[in-house]
């Protein structure tokens, strides 16, 4: 499990590149940014933030439940474990 003071770099494609500070889920920092991503249920039941993880590793805050890829990854409820480039929409 990441460490509350841990700081990684996320490539957003066609966007920025931005900070990220655990415990913060990858869709808040998204958010924070102003960068427009569909999103529900904020808990990984539904699949609307799926976004492809480029490269880089994240582990999840709770097990999704919605389907995803092996190349997917659910922002509203997973944070980087290393710097990590994804694409979403």
């Amino acid at each position: 499990m990441s460490n509350n003071n841990d700081s990684f770099i996320v490539t957003i494609q066609d966007h920025k590149t931005v900070e990220h500070h655990s415990p913060k889920t990858l869709l808040e920092t998204i958010e924070l940014q102003q960068i427009e991503i569909q999103y529900h249920c904020r808990e990984g039941y539904c699949g609307a933030c799926r976004s492809k993880l480029i490269n880089g590793e994240v582990e999840y805050t709770t097990d999704p439940l919605a389907f995803i890829d092996d190349d997917e990854i659910l922002p509203c409820c997973c944070i980087p474990t290393s710097n990590i480039t994804i694409a979403i929409g």
